[in-house]
């Protein structure tokens, strides 16, 4: 019963599509691709940064000597 087969899916698939039109499902698409790529680029600036905590404490333990 819970086993989806490729027939499923393909089914699955063209019902999403009448519901919901082509041109919704990619601009969909392309609203998420945006959203990935500005969470990749916030992750780099955040580690790119120094605000490291692991980068802080070493520095903060090289200037106590």
């Amino acid at each position: 019963m819970g086993n989806i087969g490729w027939t499923g899916i393909i089914i699955i698939a063209i019902l999403v599509v009448i519901l919901f039109g082509k041109g919704k499902i990619s601009s969909i698409m392309g609203d998420l691709a945006k959203g990935i790529k500005s969470f990749k680029k916030g992750m780099s600036d955040d580690s790119s940064s120094g605000n490291d905590p692991e980068n802080n404490s070493d520095n903060s333990n090289s200037d106590n000597k």
